[in-house]
């Protein structure tokens, strides 16, 4: 009897199915992180990110020592895990690494959208890669992993997330109470996203805010109150030079400006800029800068 038993149990997920009539429903996104190498993250706009911070740079900005998740972020973002996929990234590397990434990233149906700066006297010099294709996610995420395959960018990290920071260095509340908008503490840096008002679009298609549509806003505590800022303002043209001098105005500096992608609607400039004063103060400058653009409000 025992053996009888041991041979016809069902595993337990069809048994659950014969017992519901319903079938387990595969994870739809499954196949694309394989094919990344790694875990990605739903986001609010049902776009599936992947993050992959180059935790293997060590890179200082006038005496600042960059974290990661201030401006060493590479990432890649899916809007669908079908057939007709569309992706969008920036890949953060060295000067050494830009053309086996590139050769790589095309030989696999990816397109170069832009290589350029983000921030000013890096040491060492670090470039920033914008990509797009369009196709299978899989297939395109391959090719992804394969392009970063060729970087020293190190692998998904198998250690447990650590709590949240509570205290990092800032008051943050202030900070929050001056941009007027929530922000996230990742990896000791408080992190926002402001999205723009209006849908872009690309090739007819709207794309989500996610996929770095967002004005990101950066805060590294520096001590004593102050921070280091950089991030980048999603701009339309008309607002661009009116944002100029709303950071000049608040002793922040921009350090690029530029296009990121090739054909949106409409179309989009990308602001980067650079500070290292007090955190709130520096804050409200971001929000007279924000103020000039088309942002949703909080």
């Amino acid at each position: 009897m025992r053996n009888y038993v041991s041979r016809h149990v069902l595993p337990l997920f069809l048994l659950t199915s014969f017992v519901t009539g319903q079938t387990p429903t595969p994870d739809p996104w499954k196949n694309v992180e394989q094919a990344m190498g790694r875990s990605g993250q739903a986001q609010p706009d049902g776009a599936y990110k992947f993050s992959m911070p180059r935790k293997d740079l060590s890179v200082t900005v006038a005496g600042v020592q960059v974290k990661p998740g201030l401006a060493l972020g590479s990432w890649a973002a899916f809007n669908n895990p079908g057939k007709h996929a569309l992706v969008m990234g920036d890949l953060v590397l060295t000067e050494d690494e830009v053309p086996a990434v590139m050769s790589k990233l095309q030989a696999g149906g990816i397109d170069i959208t832009a290589l350029h700066n983000h921030v000013l006297h890096e040491s060492p010099r670090v470039m920033y890669m914008h990509i797009h294709g369009m196709g299978d996610a899989a297939s395109l995420a391959k090719a992804i992993h394969d392009g970063v395959a060729e970087t020293k960018t190190p692998g998904p990290d198998s250690a447990p997330a650590s709590a949240p920071q509570q205290d990092i260095g800032i008051d943050v509340a202030q900070v929050e109470q001056a941009l007027g908008r929530k922000g996230k503490v990742n990896g000791g840096i408080l992190q926002f996203g402001v999205p723009r008002a209006e849908q872009v679009t690309e090739g007819g298609e709207p794309i989500p805010g996610s996929m770095g549509l967002a004005t990101s806003l950066n805060f590294q505590p520096t001590g004593g109150g102050k921070a280091a800022i950089t991030g980048d303002f999603v701009l339309i043209g008309s607002e661009v030079n009116h944002v100029i001098k709303a950071l000049a105005g608040n002793g922040i500096a921009v350090t690029a400006v530029h296009s990121h992608m090739l054909h949106e609607q409409p179309r989009l400039f990308f602001m980067h800029f650079w500070a290292n004063d007090d955190a709130v103060k520096l804050a409200q400058g971001l929000r007279a800068a924000l103020d000039q653009t088309n942002s949703k409000k909080p």
